[in-house]
């Protein structure tokens, strides 16, 4: 990608690399309407989705509209490690305008509970 918008979210959210082909508009829906699919994904063992576990590291929308995700997981054994990628995939190009998504685990840095939302920290009773 040649031409991005690099934007660093607030503490405990992934960084975004947006493509400044797309109008701005445009790049603004996809974007929440992206954060919106990746909520709808749960780490089946804990009872609060992904994004707010703070498991997405990246978000990265070229300007086809093909979205790349760099993601973790909580712990680098975890047994749905094959298929929460594609869970993430399959979240992301049911997004109206996406073209297409891959996921790609990563574990630097690794994670910890210090990236979780204070939603998280609610639902799962960790102040």
């Amino acid at each position: 990608m040649s031409d991005v918008i690099t934007s660093e979210m607030q503490p405990n959210r992934p960084e975004l690399e947006l493509a400044v082909a797309i109008p701005p508009e445009e790049l603004e829906r996809l974007t929440e309407d992206i954060v919106v699919a990746l909520k709808t994904v749960f780490d089946p063992e804990i009872p609060v989705d992904i994004y707010e576990l703070g498991l997405i590291y990246k978000i990265d929308i070229d300007d086809s509209k093909f979205v790349r995700v760099d993601m973790t997981l909580t712990a680098p054994g975890c047994p749905v490690a094959g298929e929460m990628p594609v869970w993430v995939e399959n979240a992301v190009t049911s997004v109206q305008g996406v073209s297409g998504a891959k996921a790609s685990l990563v574990f630097d840095p690794p994670w910890d509970q210090s990236r979780m939302s204070d939603e998280a920290r609610v639902a799962l009773d960790m102040w």
